[in-house]
């Protein structure tokens, strides 16, 4: 930034010096002196300026990952402010990288993977307390255990190191300032943070030997608060997921809330044949909980294996004739690919046509490669082929995980899961991929699941 000030300030003198110039003299004259406009140099947008242009999903995302690694510790609301900017520039320093306060399509592709993966190793679930109807963001993996009756939830962790408790009750006429009054009461609480707003408060501190975070609200006469405990040992891995179940929490909801959208009744994807005797890969959370899966064409097909990790699952289908399996031989793709797939009925009238879309990739590394723009609802499961026409992976559409306010956000990520892990998995469950087919289009069949 320095040396940027000084060079801008060279400029500023140069342009001043050159203010003034004296036009050439013709013989017999006197020389004349021709005031010019100086120029300025071109304005440099601010960080704060470039979050502004975002979409509000995109800074709503952006925010709820930064809260994940650990840098950002505010309201998730997807209002640019100097935090959220402050965030960006302290996980570009942990990176190792210089300290912009804006991601370049690398940084924010390694950013979403390593919040993704964060989420995943807690298990982070958007719920519905069942006795409030209150939406809650939930880390299943740290709270398994969960008890509910007529006054609200608990989760709690096997040995009682992590709780998470939802209550509601009655009121006459209740405050924010009033209710948390009331919350710093039991005995051995001592708060250190205390926020009070005329439509919630919150507040925080240790509770004997336990960190305590409290969020309530009121609507009418009934008050809903949430309540999380957790031993200081455990700190490390709680605080980042305290900080998304404040903005995910939602006491009465009156529609769309945060987190990913429920799993539809019947859904849609793009399936790849990779034997002649009907082995097909396809999206593992495409074809989770069905009551039937099909396939375009050939009829019922069973689910026989998944890769939780890659997100992939292996299809079969019996007696079909005339499959063309694609050869897996691996391409090598670097900056982009072809998605071959086939998408929602709903985008095209009803019809089954293949269509190929281009994506850029953001590779992440140690792991897949993050596609930009995203392909449309339907490819999920669709092959990626390399600019020499070779198989580079399967694209995956990702459901927006955000924890936020009470919003809806379509799927906005996607990735390619790598040839090579397609690879393994297929050799891990016994499959001979023995496609010889460098047509794409002859080799993908469309997922149909159909669940309750």
């Amino acid at each position: 930034m320095r040396s940027m000030l000084a060079a801008t300030l060279m400029f500023a003198a140069a342009t001043a010096a050159n203010a003034q110039m004296t036009t050439p003299q013709i013989p017999g004259t006197k020389p004349k002196t021709v005031q010019t406009v100086p120029i300025q140099p071109p304005a440099m947008q601010t960080p704060s300026a470039t979050a502004d242009a975002m979409a509000k999903a995109e800074r709503l995302a952006l925010q709820s990952d930064l809260a994940w690694v650990g840098q950002y510790n505010g309201a998730i609301t997807g209002d640019v402010s100097e935090r959220m900017v402050n965030a960006i520039k302290e996980y570009q320093k942990a990176k190792g990288g210089k300290p912009t306060g804006v991601l370049n399509p690398q940084e924010r592709a390694a950013l979403a993977e390593t919040a993704r993966k964060k989420q995943d190793s807690v298990g982070w679930k958007i719920v519905t307390e069942p006795t409030s109807g209150a939406r809650l963001g939930i880390p299943s993996k740290l709270v398994p255990q969960q008890t509910s009756d007529a006054n609200g939830s608990k989760w709690t962790s096997p040995t009682g190191t992590v709780q998470v408790l939802l209550s509601r009750r009655k009121e006459a006429n209740p405050t924010a300032a009033k209710l948390a009054e009331l919350e710093k009461g039991p005995s051995g609480r001592k708060v250190d943070y205390t926020v009070v707003k005329p439509d919630f408060f919150v507040l925080s501190g240790l509770q004997g030997l336990k960190k305590f975070y409290v969020r309530g609200t009121f609507k009418g006469d009934e008050v809903r608060t949430m309540t999380i405990l957790y031993d200081q040992a455990t700190e490390n891995t709680v605080e980042p997921v305290v900080i998304a179940m404040s903005s995910a929490f939602n006491p009465f909801p009156p529609g769309p809330q945060a987190g990913p959208p429920p799993r539809k009744t019947v859904e849609y994807g793009t399936g790849l044949v990779v034997s002649d005797d009907g082995a097909i890969v396809a999206d593992r959370l495409v074809t989770d909980s069905c009551l039937a899966i099909t396939i375009a064409g050939h009829g019922s097909a069973d689910r026989l294996a998944e890769d939780k990790e890659h997100g992939l699952a292996l299809l079969h289908i019996y007696g079909a004739r005339g499959l063309k399996p694609l050869s897996l031989a691996g391409g090598a793709a670097k900056t982009s690919v072809d998605i071959v797939g086939i998408a929602d009925p709903q985008s095209q009238g009803g019809a089954g046509g293949v269509s190929i879309v281009k994506a850029a990739l953001a590779p992440v590394p140690s792991s897949d490669s993050v596609l930009s723009s995203p392909p449309a609802v339907g490819f999920s499961g669709a092959p990626a082929i390399d600019g020499d026409g070779k198989f580079a992976g399967i694209a995956l559409l990702k459901p927006a995980m955000v924890a936020g306010p009470a919003i809806s956000v379509p799927a906005s990520q996607a990735v390619m899961v790598s040839a090579d892990a397609v690879r393994d998995f297929l050799k891990a469950n016994g499959v001979a991929a023995n496609g010889t087919s460098t047509d794409a289009k002859s080799a993908v069949v469309r997922v149909i699941c159909v669940r309750k």
